[in-house]
């Protein structure tokens, strides 16, 4: 029997993105409401005229006011939905991680058609990241479902920051299920290992994302000098090790991070005195350092977390990638990211031209970077692009 949902309108001629599956439908664009959902409760989106379009999570409260779940309005969104949407993930992820990693993304929230959730695997265990009051109400039926069909050892959340906010939650940080994480937890990935701390670490301990842009700086790495900019705990220099870099140097701001960085290369049979990792601030080290060097890796984190902060942003970017640029020798490689939503592709190249212009030298574009396919995006939703990359030779 088909359920019966409070209904939105939305205003003439506002239904066309979603109708193209974008999955996002903002407050400006409801006309009107039928009930009174509260935030996070299930609702059916309708054209203008009547027409049912979707149904989603509604939020009066905030500027995303309906988040999609599925274009299908004669389905009934209970445990069954769930527990299937849950097993299509998993059984993706099954498909697209290779035998010899342990640790991947999940749940990429949208990108995944689970708006505001984000599960990330390490080894035995998941943290998970709740970002959205419809996910907060099902969230103990989600726990339910990850412990039936991953048996996870433990689970810890990590739902915290501006999002929740902006939903009216408040941070929830802890274990959720099985023993308290006492000590860094050791994952595999690619047959290399490293030290992940859930807990405390940036994000949700260790940069996933990274992982194909990883083992590509692998079989870059043979017999060259390579510099490793934000190196957080190492992970790229771990893998330029691997790949019989002549010398790897890590630099990251984080006294912490600099030592997991060390603890990751030793774990891995190398040593920090060949490789070695430095507490510097990146942008006054590139600045100062006379070395150069065959391949730099500029990783930083997010410059741009508002659309307000994106020329502030744009003039971070523009210095390191020009400083890098000066410090690589002539043919030299430059991986550079920027893992800000609010700076796109587009404008990431262009502020990365500028800056090589700057340095007096051009460049070879030789592959766009991005996420690994663990961190699937919903080709009608551009804003789930976040992490952009290219690889560069730098040309005098």
């Amino acid at each position: 029997m088909k359920m019966k949902y409070p209904t939105i309108y939305l205003k003439a001629g506002r239904d066309y993105s979603l109708v193209k599956g974008h999955p996002w439908v903002f407050s400006g664009a409801v006309g009107k409401v039928e009930g009174r959902p509260g935030p996070g409760e299930i609702v059916q989106a309708c054209s203008a005229d009547g027409k049912p379009l979707a149904l989603g999570f509604y939020n009066p409260h905030t500027d995303i006011a309906f988040r999609l779940l599925t274009a299908d309005t004669s389905q009934a969104i209970n445990e069954d939905f769930w527990e299937k949407r849950f097993l299509a993930v998993i059984r993706l992820r099954s498909r697209l991680i290779p035998p010899e990693t342990n640790a991947c993304r999940l749940v990429n929230a949208e990108g995944d058609f689970l708006p505001g959730l984000i599960v990330d695997r390490y080894g035995d265990g998941l943290v998970l990241a709740i970002g959205t009051a419809g996910m907060e109400k099902l969230s103990p039926v989600l726990l339910e479902i990850l412990k039936r069909h991953l048996a996870p050892t433990w689970i810890y959340e990590r739902s915290e920051g501006k999002s929740r906010s902006i939903e009216g939650l408040s941070d929830r940080i802890g274990i959720r299920h099985g023993h308290p994480l006492t000590k860094d937890v050791t994952v595999r990935e690619n047959g290399m290992l490293f030290a992940v701390d859930p807990v405390s670490g940036q994000k949700t301990g260790f940069f996933l994302d990274q992982r194909v842009n990883r083992e590509r700086i692998r079989t870059l790495s043979g017999g060259l000098s390579v510099l490793n900019c934000f190196c957080y705990t190492g992970a790229f220099s771990v893998y330029a090790a691997a790949g019989r870099a002549q010398q790897v140097v890590s630099v990251d701001i984080s006294e912490n991070a600099v030592e997991m960085a060390r603890r990751n290369l030793q774990m891995n049979g190398f040593s920090p005195g060949a490789h070695p990792a430095l507490k510097a601030d990146v942008f006054s080290y590139l600045r100062d350092t006379q070395e150069s060097f065959d391949l730099i890796i500029l990783d930083p984190p997010a410059f741009a977390k508002s659309k307000k902060e994106v020329p502030r942003a744009a003039r971070g970017y523009k210095d390191i990638n020009l400083q890098a640029a000066r410090r690589l020798k002539g043919g030299g490689l430059l991986a550079t990211f920027s893992c800000s939503n609010h700076v796109d592709a587009d404008l990431f190249q262009k502020i990365v031209q500028g800056a090589v212009s700057d340095a007096g030298k051009t460049a070879q574009l030789l592959q766009v970077l991005g996420p690994g396919p663990d961190h699937p995006v919903n080709l009608a939703h551009p804003e789930g692009h976040y992490l952009k990359g290219l690889l560069l030779r730098i040309v005098t």
